[in-house]
C-alpha cells in the first residue's frame, strides 16, 4: 500500500506541460498587438491568466458538469461511457476535464482502457496538486483548436479576432464543443456537424438557465467561424524584439494602442510619399517622458523585404547628423561659456586640414548662438565644439548614456556634424531625459535626480530607477536645458506649418532635424513637456538620395505624429536657476561699460561669469564723425568720443552682406593711422597652413584659391609672392593662382601702403 501512495505521490512530472509557447505581446490596455509562433510551430499562447466566466459555464456544461464536486474522476460518466461503447457503434467517452488535462500533457498516448486507468490515477493526483480554477486553465491553455491552433486565448484570436473575455455566448459555445473533435470539424468544413453541437449546448445553457430566452435566440443566429484569422500585427519590430529579449512569454507593453494605430496608418501615407524617391524606410519612436515608456514603436516603413523593411531602424546605429548640437549648446550655457544670443563667428574655418561648410555654402560672419542652433549651421558648431572640448563634450555624451562605439579622437570636430553613429531609440531618449530634468526640477522643489538618463522601457510594470533626489545636477542644470529648448522652438518648420505661431490648434515643440553627409539619414526629434517624438527616414542599405534630409524627409512627419498627441502645453521657465543681468543687445554678451543699448534677460547663473561683449569700444572721432583720431594728430578738446560696434575684419567681410544696419568703422584721419588697426585680414589660406598637391595630379602646380577682408571695400589690394608681383583686386579680393611646391611669403598691400604679410607652403600630399 505504501508504494501504490508513492507512486501516487510522484506520479506527475515537476512540469505537467513543457510545450514551447508563442511569444504574444499585448497593449497597455491588455489588448494583443502582436504575436510569433512557437518554436514547434504551434499558435500556442502562454497560459490565460482566467477563465472568461461565459467559456467556462459553457465548457463545464459541454465536458464535465459535475467538475467542482468531483475527485479528478466521475464514476456515473465512466460507468455510462463504458455501456455506451459496448453496446452501440459509436464511441464516448467519459473523461473528466482534469483527466483530459492529464491526457493531454501526455501527449500522443494510445486511448486504452488501460490507459484511462493512469489518466485517473494521476487526475486523482493532480486535483491534490492544482485548484479547480488552476486545472480549468491548463484545459483552457492546452486544448486543441484544430490545424496548429492551441488553447482558449488563441482560438479566439484565430477565428473571431477578438480577446477570450469578448466572446460571445455563441462564440463560448461555439469554442467549447470544438476540441471535442476538432479534426472533425474543423471550422470552414463540416458547419452542419459543428453547427448541431454549438446549438445543442446553448439549448442545455438556456435551459439550465444560465442565459435566457432572448441571449439564446440571437446566440443561435451568430455566424460559425470560418478559416483562422490572421492575428494582429500592429507593432511588427517591437514582437520581434520582444520575440528574442522575452522569447515564448506574454508580454504587457506600454504602447498605446490607439497612437499605434494612427502612427500605422501615418507611416503608410509618409512613405507613399518618400518612395517616390526611392526613400525606402522611415521609422517613428514616441516616449512618455515622466515614465520613459514607449507609447509607439513604428521600426520600419510598410515597404517589401527586398527593401530592408524587416530591419528595425529603432535600434540600428545611424549617422547622427546635426542631432547632437542641442547638447553642445546646452553644454556651453551649461558651464558659463556661452549665452543663448551670444555672437557666434560663422567664418571660412579650417582646422587641422578640417574644413566645415554650412549646408547653404554661405557665411553670415557672426551669428547669435541660438540662431545658428534654430538654423543648424556647421561651421559656429565645430567652432564651438572647438572652444568646449572635443573630449570633453565626448565624457558628457557618454555620462548622459549616450554611448559611442569609438574614441572620441575617431570621430575629431566631425563629431558634432554626424561623424558619430547613435540608433533612434538613443537619440530620442536623449531628448527625454532633458526634458524630464527640466520638469523634475521645475515640480519638485528645483532639485534633481541622480539617474536622469536612463534607458527607455516597452514593458507595462517596468518602472524606472532615477536615482536619490539631489540638489546639483548631474549632467545639465535646468537653466541651461530651458534656454536650449527655447532655442530648438525657433527652428524653422516644414511647408504647411511655417505660421503655426497664428493657430491656437498648434503644439509648441523643441525640435531638431539631421541630415548625414551623402543625404543618406534624415532626422527629427523634438520634446514636448509630456512626450519625446523621434522620426528617422532614409534606406537600410544606406544608399542616399537627393533632397533626403532631416526638414524634408522627417520633420513632416514628426509634426504629423505630433498633431494626433494630446495638447502638452510648454515647459515652465526655471527660475530659480536663472538669474537676471544686462545683456549687450547688439552682440548678445554680457553688457560692457561700452554698450549703450542693454536689455535685462533672465539667464542660466553661471552666465553671469561669461565674458563681456567683446566687440563694442571706445573710439574718438573728428567734430563731423567721419574720421577716426586721436590725440598725437587732432586737437583733444575737438574730439567726440563714442563707443562702437565692431566685428572682427574678416567677421565683418561676411557679416555686413546680411546685416545692412551694420556701421562700418569710420577710417583714421589722414595722419591718424596706427598699428592697433588692423584694416586687412586673409581668409585664405590661414596663418601656417599647408597647400597639398594630391598625387595623382601627376604634376607640381596647385591652383591656390588667395582671399582677404579689407574693411574698405572699395580699396584697391595689390599682391606679391616673394616680392613678385602677381595681381590687383578691388572690391571682391579674391585671385586665384598656380603655386608650384615650395614656401612662399604672400604679400597684400592696398593704395595707402597698408600691408599684411604671410608665409604659406606648398607641398606633395603623403598619399
Amino acid at each position: 500500500m505504501l508504494i501504490v501512495f508513492l507512486v501516487w505521490l510522484f506520479c506527475l512530472p515537476k512540469t505537467l506541460f513543457e510545450d514551447p509557447t508563442s511569444t504574444v505581446v499585448t497593449s497597455s490596455d491588455n489588448v494583443l498587438i502582436g504575436a510569433r509562433i512557437a518554436e514547434d510551430g504551434q499558435w500556442r499562447f502562454p497560459q490565460i491568466d482566467s477563465v472568461p466566466n461565459r467559456f467556462k459555464q459553457s465548457v463545464l456544461l459541454f465536458e464535465d458538469e459535475y467538475f467542482y464536486r468531483h475527485p479528478g474522476f466521475n464514476p456515473i460518466s465512466i460507468f455510462n461511457a463504458i455501456k455506451h461503447n459496448l453496446t452501440k457503434n459509436t464511441r464516448r467517452g467519459g473523461s473528466t476535464i482534469t483527466q483530459q488535462v492529464v491526457r493531454l500533457s501526455r501527449k500522443n498516448t494510445s486511448r486504452t482502457y488501460f490507459e484511462k486507468c493512469i489518466e485517473l490515477f494521476m487526475a486523482t493526483r493532480l486535483e491534490f496538486k492544482y485548484s479547480k480554477d488552476d486545472i480549468l486553465k491548463l484545459y483552457a491553455t492546452h486544448t486543441p483548436y484544430g490545424g496548429n491552433v492551441v488553447g482558449l486565448e488563441t482560438a479566439s484570436w484565430r477565428y473571431f479576432g477578438i480577446p477570450a473575455h469578448e466572446l460571445s455566448w455563441g462564440q463560448s459555445a461555439a469554442l467549447a464543443v470544438l476540441p471535442n473533435a476538432p479534426s472533425l470539424i474543423f471550422p470552414g468544413r463540416n458547419e452542419q456537424t459543428l453547427l448541431q453541437k454549438r446549438n445543442r449546448l446553448l439549448k442545455k445553457l438556456w435551459d439550465k438557465n444560465h442565459i435566457d430566452q432572448t441571449t439564446y435566440e440571437l446566440a443561435i443566429a451568430e455566424p460559425l467561424p470560418q478559416k483562422p484569422l490572421t492575428l494582429p500585427n500592429n507593432a511588427p519590430h517591437l514582437t520581434e524584439r520582444i520575440k528574442k529579449e522575452h522569447p515564448g512569454k506574454r508580454i504587457k507593453t506600454s504602447i498605446d494602442r490607439h497612437l499605434q494605430y494612427q502612427n500605422n496608418i501615418l507611416a503608410e501615407r509618409h512613405f507613399q510619399r518618400l518612395k517616390s524617391n526611392e526613400i525606402q524606410n522611415l521609422s517613428i519612436l514616441v516616449l512618455d517622458i515622466e515614465s520613459r515608456k514607449v507609447l509607439s514603436y513604428i521600426g520600419n516603413a510598410p515597404s517589401t523585404t527586398a527593401d530592408g523593411n524587416q530591419v528595425d531602424i529603432i535600434t540600428k546605429k545611424r549617422s547622427t547628423g546635426s542631432t547632437l548640437k542641442p547638447f553642445l549648446f546646452a553644454s556651453l550655457l551649461n558651464e558659463g561659456q556661452l549665452l543663448p544670443n551670444s555672437l557666434v563667428k560663422d567664418i571660412p574655418t579650417v582646422i587641422n586640414g578640417y574644413n566645415p561648410k554650412n549646408f547653404n555654402k554661405k557665411h553670415a560672419g557672426a551669428v547669435p548662438a541660438s540662431r545658428a542652433l534654430s538654423r543648424s549651421l556647421n561651421v559656429p558648431a565645430v567652432r564651438l565644439l572647438r572652444q568646449f572640448g572635443l573630449q570633453k563634450f565626448y565624457n558628457k555624451l557618454h555620462n548622459m548614456n549616450l554611448k559611442l562605439d569609438k574614441p572620441a579622437g575617431h570621430y575629431g570636430l566631425a563629431l558634432i556634424l554626424g561623424g558619430a553613429e547613435s540608433s533612434l531609440w538613443d537619440i530620442t531618449k536623449t531628448y527625454a531625459s532633458a526634458a524630464s530634468t527640466l520638469n523634475y526640477y521645475i515640480s519638485n522643489s528645483s532639485t534633481y535626480r541622480a539617474n536622469e538618463f536612463v534607458d527607455p522601457t516597452y514593458l507595462f510594470e517596468d518602472e524606472k530607477d532615477f536615482g536619490p533626489q539631489q540638489f546639483e545636477p548631474s549632467i545639465l542644470n535646468a537653466g541651461a536645458i530651458y534656454h536650449t529648448f527655447k532655442s530648438l522652438q525657433e527652428v524653422n518648420r516644414p511647408d504647411g506649418n511655417e505660421n503655426w505661431q497664428f493657430f491656437d490648434s498648434s503644439q509648441r515643440i523643441a525640435w531638431k532635424t539631421g541630415t548625414s553627409f551623402g543625404f543618406k539619414d534624415a532626422w527629427a526629434v523634438g520634446v514636448t513637456p509630456k512626450y519625446a517624438i523621434g522620426v528617422w527616414a532614409g534606406n537600410a542599405d544606406g544608399e542616399g538620395r537627393p533632397g533626403l534630409t532631416g526638414i524634408t524627409a522627417a520633420a513632416p512627419l514628426l509634426f504629423d505624429v505630433l498633431d494626433v498627441l494630446p495638447q502638452s502645453g510648454w515647459f515652465q521657465e526655471p527660475f530659480d536657476d536663472l538669474v537676471e543681468f544686462e545683456i549687450c543687445k547688439e552682440s548678445g554678451f554680457r553688457a560692457s561699460t561700452f554698450c549703450d543699448v542693454t536689455q535685462k534677460e533672465f539667464l542660466p547663473i553661471k552666465g553671469t561669469r561669461s565674458k563681456q561683449c567683446p566687440y563694442h569700444h571706445q573710439i574718438f572721432l573728428d567734430e563731423k564723425g567721419k574720421f577716426r583720431v586721436n590725440s598725437d594728430c587732432y586737437p583733444l578738446e575737438n574730439m567726440v568720443q563714442k563707443n562702437w560696434f565692431r566685428l572682427p575684419t574678416v567677421v565683418e567681410y561676411y557679416y555686413v552682406n546680411s546685416n545692412p544696419n551694420y556701421k562700418v568703422i569710420p577710417p583714421f584721419l589722414e595722419g591718424c593711422f596706427t598699428e592697433e588697426s588692423q584694416l586687412m585680414e586673409f581668409i585664405f589660406p590661414k596663418k601656417n597652413e599647408e597647400i597639398l598637391i594630391p598625387k595623382d595630379l601627376g604634376k607640381n602646380t596647385q591652383e591656390v584659391l588667395f582671399k582677404l577682408a579689407h574693411q574698405q571695400s572699395e580699396s584697391t589690394v595689390h599682391w606679391y609672392l616673394d616680392e613678385t608681383y602677381v595681381g590687383s583686386t578691388t572690391q571682391f579680393h579674391e585671385l586665384i593662382l598656380d603655386a608650384k611646391l615650395g614656401d612662399y611669403l604672400l604679400t597684400a598691400m592696398d593704395d595707402e601702403g597698408n600691408r599684411i604679410q604671410q608665409k604659406l607652403s606648398v607641398k606633395m600630399a603623403s598619399n
